[in-house]
């Protein structure tokens, strides 16, 4: 009997789903089909019997007309896989040409096929019907204003729930004559809001969106189904291209304070500089039509592109976290990017690469790309390698719908799929709008010196709205002057609304995100300075030191972890000498106690770079996940901690945007090594140091940056302390250096218990983190506060004749040379607290030791870094100390372990002997 005969048996429809299921998830089927179908493929590719057992053995003994079923089918997954190549996408440009086609004849199909009836069709949800009705629809679905990349998305359901979605009306919209009017008017307000500010404001920078007006509309369309979906928050970034239009037309921002910002009026406040009116946040309400109100945020950005994404993703987990931990997808976030900055800024990449992540996840972010086929002056072709500015999507493998942005209707279709599928999966989306920019990056900018035969066509085309109000007008929706109406109702409101601001003098900015930092307040330098009771009680603390030295006794931990556990309860219930990781854990425990939350993320924190914290503790066969610090009480806050992909620059913005919407929780981020944070020093320079001033942003970021000079080269030696201290200004952050655990533990709790935030920078020790001396005894932390400086309490003030000022690690270095030697003639002062610099202490200090002739600036950092030139900025009498460092240098420290050694000394020698100048050179 022919082992094929069964091919005869079944009805040819059974195939063609069986193959078509094959085709998009080959193990999704039974094994013996797998084979079957593989050897049919082989076949298909190759005429040579010789390498194939099975291939032409199957397509022999199958029936002619099954076989031209399974060719049909490979035609329909090639319009699947790569019909978005020959789309109809792209308004003012002919799109490239690729190879192979879809043409028949590379699927073994010809022009004769055209009217034979194939069940395949079925697949498309069409029923059996003629291959050229197939093709029709395959081409309505796959290659007219929407193209659709899916097919490598690995999970069956997945890529079923797409093709089923797609196949509906041959995903065309099918809307009536109310919602076609509303997008209509979503445009024009696009439109007429950009033409406004285009006569009023001449030669004035807003980065219109015009060319991608079709935007606005979609935006309105994901906003108002999202909230019929039970979305509740809106976290929105993007770039200035389009912003302004997006604040008036979506978020609600009345015209006037836009107006105001462009008539370039002085702010109300006098210690807040602001910023341009296309960088500035915006928190509003939105009533949907359905009657539920959702929170509207867009987060401020800087000119920085791509860097507000990070942001917002911490924004929108914090939101999450906080107020819908069962349910992450009532808060949607959205990022607007540029084409060429998706395609070239690498930060994207590391934003993507958060998505699934439990640490980062957000539940899927819907990602829309302005594209307007150009950066700046640079053609697209020399923007990336890629085919697409979007082929980052299938790092998660997201679906990218790819949309000509003058089809309205289509672009309102692609974004209502990408919210539904975000909802569905809580997977990342992206589209990809394809428009143009009408003007050059801005609107004084002449972009035919770059690309003159572009914006030939571009002059010549019209803009979106009047391309639909034509196509409406055909369909008999609108009668003539409909569009006329509409836009002398809306440009109507805007004389109103510039009116009305020109009758105002100042600027008003409103606080972003103000409902989650109700009670704070804005402070001032001096009131940084003061002083805060960071106490705490001894039987709660206690009770704290219980629970974190104290494994589960049904659970098996290695000897190591039961070690340290055991040292721990030693060192708290007996020895009383606190090390560091106790400090810091005991911080963290009364902070949860007191109802405030603590979340850190960073390279490898849950164990410590140095293997110091351990607050996360693996069961030993199970690699169960033990958190002491969760187990305190039930009333308490919640401690999250996570080790971060390898990333400086996207979880330095994730944490930032975190702490900007969770200002009671306790954000902190850890670097691997100091140095490495310069991996993220946009988000320093643009948000941590600079928000408050610029957007009226506060922050309670902490960054914990390992820092000290112990022989490991150039990399792994300083923080770069010199580069957070030229950042600081007025009251924008705490840099601290704090040489004990006490210390480390009240800064901790300071952060939390005053009623305004400021990013906190501490440089960490390495070395100090098992230091015999660098320990705290429990009083110290029950009764103690944070000193900013810390004098030498065993220094005999009449006998010291030179008073020696130091940060951090180095004391422990210079105490050890003042025992070796016996000096009492020298009294080491710590300055814990570098930002706002404690002078009046400093100064207070000085004139205690009326006996030194000479007082020292001590630093181990060589002379052009550390401290030492903020010190002389920042303190008057810098002039009047003798400086101790390394010599100037390039690089940090010295690779070779022998000559750190030996310029560390060196600096050592010099501040015990004036004459032992290491800065001249023998």
């Amino acid at each position: 009997m022919d082992k094929y005969s069964f091919l005869n048996a079944a009805h040819t429809s059974f195939f063609a789903t069986l193959y078509d299921k094959y085709l998009i998830s080959p193990d999704s089927v039974e094994p013996s089909w797998r084979a079957f179908f593989q050897g049919f493929d082989f076949g298909q590719e190759t005429a040579q019997e010789e390498f194939s057992e099975n291939g032409p053995a199957i397509e022999a003994a199958m029936p002619q007309s099954l076989q031209k079923e399974f060719k049909v089918i490979k035609l329909i997954d090639g319009y699947r896989s790569r019909g978005h190549l020959f789309t109809k996408t792209n308004p003012v440009r002919e799109r490239r040409k690729y190879s192979p086609t879809l043409e028949l004849d590379n699927f073994g199909l010809s022009s004769e096929d055209l009217n034979t009836v194939f069940t395949a069709g079925e697949i498309l949800g069409i029923g059996a019907v003629s291959l050229e009705e197939i093709i029709k629809h395959l081409k309505s679905i796959y290659c007219d204003a929407i193209g659709v990349e899916y097919m490598y998305i690995r999970k069956p359901e997945r890529v079923e729930w797409i093709q089923n979605w797609l196949n509906v009306n041959d995903n065309h919209p099918k809307f009536n004559a109310d919602r076609k009017k509303h997008i209509l008017k979503k445009l024009n307000q696009a439109v007429s809001f950009e033409s406004f500010l285009h006569t009023k404001y001449v030669g004035q920078k807003r980065f219109s969106i015009e060319g991608n007006e079709s935007l606005i509309p979609a935006l309105d369309a994901v906003v108002e189904r999202a909230a019929e979906m039970g979305v509740e928050q809106f976290v929105m970034g993007m770039a200035h291209r389009g912003r302004l239009n997006v604040l008036t037309n979506i978020f609600g921002k009345a015209a006037k304070d836009i107006f105001s910002e462009f008539d370039g009026k002085d702010y109300e406040q006098e210690i807040f500089d602001g910023d341009v009116k296309y960088h500035l946040g915006w928190t509003s309400e939105r009533k949907a039509s359905n009657g539920n109100k959702i929170k509207m945020n867009i987060a401020p950005n800087p000119s920085h592109l791509e860097t507000v994404g990070a942001v917002v993703e911490g924004i929108a987990r914090a939101k999450q976290d906080a107020h819908f931990p069962e349910d992450f997808s009532k808060v949607l976030p959205i990022v607007v990017h540029g084409d060429a900055a998706i395609a070239g800024q690498g930060l994207v990449y590391e934003v993507v690469q958060m998505a699934n992540l439990d640490g980062y996840k957000t539940n899927g972010t819907i990602h829309i790309v302005v594209n307007n086929q150009i950066g700046f002056t640079t053609n697209y072709l020399d923007a990336r390698s890629s085919t697409y500015c979007t082929d980052v999507a299938k790092v998660t493998l997201s679906p990218v719908l790819h949309v000509n942005a003058d089809d309205a209707e289509a672009v309102v279709h692609a974004s209502l799929f990408a919210l539904e599928y975000r909802m569905r999966f809580n997977r990342d989306v992206f589209i990809d709008l394809l428009g143009y920019r009408k003007y050059g990056h801005n609107e004084g900018d002449e972009p035919r010196f770059t690309q003159p035969k572009l914006y030939k066509a571009i002059s010549k085309h019209n803009n979106s709205r009047d391309i639909y109000a034509e196509r409406l007008l055909a369909e008999g929706v609108i009668e003539k002057g409909f569009v006329k109406e509409l836009e002398n109702e809306y440009k109507a409101s805007l004389e109103e609304e510039l009116e009305d601001s020109r009758k105002e003098d100042k600027t008003v900015i409103t606080p972003f995100m103000a409902d989650e930092w109700s009670g704070f307040a804005s402070v001032r330098e001096w009131e940084m300075m003061e002083a805060v009771d960071t106490t705490y009680d001894k039987d709660k603390l206690t009770e704290i030191a219980k629970v974190i030295t104290e494994l589960p006794s049904d659970k098996k931990f290695l000897r190591k972890v039961e070690k340290l556990v055991r040292d721990r309860k030693k060192m708290f219930f007996e020895t009383n000498k606190l090390d560091w990781a106790m400090g810091e854990l005991l911080a963290y425990g009364t902070l949860l106690q007191e109802g405030f939350g603590v979340r850190m993320s960073g390279q490898d924190v849950e164990r410590g770079t140095f293997s110091h914290r351990h607050a996360v503790m693996k069961v030993e066969e199970s690699e169960e996940e033990i958190i002491l610090l969760n187990h305190l009480s039930e009333e308490q806050a919640r401690f999250q901690i996570y080790n971060s992909l390898l990333s400086e620059y996207g979880v330095v913005g994730f944490d930032y945007g975190y702490a900007m919407a969770s200002p009671k929780t306790l954000t902190i981020w850890e670097a691997q090594f100091g140095d490495f944070s310069n991996g993220a020093q946009i988000m320093l320079d643009q948000y941590i140091s600079a928000a408050e001033d610029k957007w009226k942003l506060q922050n309670g970021l902490v960054m914990l940056l390992p820092h000290g000079y112990e022989g490991q080269g150039a990399e792994h030696s300083s923080a770069r302390m010199e580069r957070y201290l030229q950042l600081c200004a007025r009251d924008n952050m705490y840099i601290a250096d704090v040489s004990t655990p006490a210390q480390m533990f009240h800064i901790l709790r300071r952060q939390m218990k005053v009623n305004f935030r400021k990013p906190l920078v501490i440089f960490t020790p390495k070395s100090l983190l098992r230091h015999p001396k660098a320990v705290s005894t429990i009083d110290e932390l029950v009764n103690g506060t944070f000193q900013e400086v810390l004098d030498d309490t065993t220094a005999d003030v009449s006998k010291v004749k030179s008073l020696v000022f130091c940060t951090g690690k180095f004391y422990y270095d210079l105490l050890a040379e003042k025992e070796e030697q016996n000096r009492e003639d020298v009294a080491l002062v710590r300055v814990e607290q570098l930002f706002p610099l404690p002078t009046e202490k400093i100064t207070e200090i000085i004139g205690k030791y009326t006996n030194a002739d000479d007082i020292v600036w001590a630093q181990e950092e060589p002379r052009n870094m550390g401290a030492w030139s903020h010190i002389m900025m920042h303190y008057k009498d810098a002039n009047k100390l003798r400086v101790a460092s390394r010599r100037f240098y390039a690089s940090p420290a010295a690779g070779s372990a022998v000559r750190s050694k030996r310029r560390h000394q060196q600096v050592i020698d010099y501040v015990f002997d004036k004459t032992k100048d290491n800065m001249t050179k023998r």
